[in-house]
């Protein structure tokens, strides 16, 4: 297996881990939004702003790696990885949260 070939093959476990990260903050804000788990009076508010941030430096990303020459797999790796970043700090921080 070429180098080539490990690059697809770590996206794909990246790409599901950031996947299985927005489910669990997508429960999480659920549960609060149903009074069941502790969310900041804060959170549904922050759902909404944070996203066209992260897409923004995912397409930045993702456009800085192509127009430099890197292969597909390098460049959706770029736009994974802002997105990536968020949801793994939204799904620590939100399981974090106590009972007030």
């Amino acid at each position: 297996m070429n180098n080539h070939a490990f690059g697809w093959w770590g996206l794909s476990i990246r790409t599901a881990q950031m996947m299985a990260e927005a489910q669990m903050v997508m429960a999480y804000r659920m549960m609060g939004m149903a009074g069941v788990w502790p969310v900041s009076p804060s959170e549904n508010a922050r759902m909404m702003s944070e996203k066209i941030p992260a897409f923004i430096s995912a397409s930045g990303a993702a456009t800085s790696a192509a127009m430099s020459g890197k292969r597909p797999d390098q460049i959706l790796e770029a736009a994974l990885r802002p997105i990536g970043l968020k949801t793994r700090a939204n799904s620590r921080r939100l399981g974090k949260e106590t009972r007030r």
